[in-house]
């Protein structure tokens, strides 16, 4: 399982129906502990699906994006292969296999309405890969080609579902049809990068971070000095996007250097992954530094301890007692 971001203050709840059986891909921001949800089979040996227009049941209420949705019984038989509809056509980048979608939303099974699960309760976006083993193959193959900003609906047989085993946790048999009403906030992959101007970096007291926008990790040069004692959060590129509203959900590439050695300590780019989480779950230097930063923007945020990790830093990291923590954050996508 991919290493846990050492810059959350703790496991966050999340979903695991969605991800396939023996995945060690899934981001820990985003997973459950599996005794209490539902694990999916693996169905990636299946072929690939015919995509069909319906049927398809009506969504009856909350029908505007990013609204819960509330959707109609299925009526009669469905399809038995993957069918799709764009209920809200979005203008965003194209979902491409293996990106990285950040998703609302909300599965029932098809005769009988009943919802086995759903994103707008918890009020945090999914982010998962659409990778083969990663997710269930009706969610990779739907998505693939959509734009951000829509809203789609699917109907996904037990071929590209939870397999003939279903779902047992959930409620889910291995005869049922699941429908999904997916919101899709943003698609990403390995080389997201903040998108905005360069901001003058003046002040020698202070690391400097580099403006490469190419996907890979930006250089960050700590001066041979003392940390500053109080938190520092200043724009290295300023995007022209929303600000972050204190407690939001973001989506990051970020790296980690602790100021005393100049040493990387965690990085999304050597995972290849960007990654989100809620300011409600990371340490409060991180909170408090990126709350009123712009979407799109890169951020210095230098840490100090009694913001961070302070006298417990996270065994087996290169963080010590009393370390100050300096990230470079590119601020992908808030909600």
């Amino acid at each position: 399982m991919r290493r846990r971001s050492l810059i959350l203050a703790a496991v966050p709840a999340g979903l695991v129906t969605l991800a396939a059986c023996g995945d060690d891909k899934s981001d820990d921001s985003n997973a459950a502990d599996s005794s209490a949800s539902p694990s999916a089979s693996d169905t990636s040996a299946a072929p690939a699906p015919k995509i069909v227009d319906g049927p398809l049941p009506a969504v009856t209420a909350g029908v505007e994006f990013g609204e819960k949705p509330t959707v109609a019984k299925g009526t009669g038989t469905p399809s038995d292969q993957l069918a799709v509809k764009t209920l809200i056509a979005g203008s965003g980048a194209t979902v491409a296999e293996n990106d990285y979608v950040w998703a609302h939303y909300l599965g029932q099974i098809w005769d009988t309405a009943k919802v086995f699960d759903n994103s707008y309760d918890r009020k945090t976006p999914l982010f998962i890969q659409l990778a083969k083993g990663g997710i269930i193959d009706g969610w990779r193959y739907g998505l693939a080609g959509k734009k951000a900003g829509s809203r789609v609906e699917l109907a996904v047989p037990p071929t590209w579902g939870y397999g003939k085993e279903g779902q047992p946790q959930a409620g889910i048999e291995g005869t049922d049809t699941l429908v999904f009403v997916i919101d899709l906030q943003g698609t990403f992959n390995a080389k997201s990068s903040a998108r905005g101007e360069d901001v003058p970096q003046d002040d020698a007291a202070l690391p400097k971070v580099g403006t490469n926008t190419d996907g890979k990790a930006p250089p960050v040069e700590v001066p041979k000095a003392d940390p500053p004692k109080k938190l520092v959060a200043n724009y290295i590129i300023e995007g022209d996007g929303e600000e972050v509203a204190a407690g939001a959900s973001v989506v990051v590439q970020y790296r980690g250097v602790v100021w005393e050695t100049g040493k990387d300590f965690d990085s999304t780019y050597t995972r290849s992954a960007p990654t989100a989480f809620s300011l409600e779950q990371v340490v409060k230097g991180w909170s408090q530094g990126l709350t009123g930063k712009k979407v799109g923007s890169r951020v210095l945020v230098v840490v100090p301890p009694d913001l961070g990790y302070g006298d417990n830093p996270p065994s087996g990291s290169d963080i010590k007692k009393d370390s100050t923590m300096v990230f470079s954050v590119d601020i992908l996508a808030a909600v």
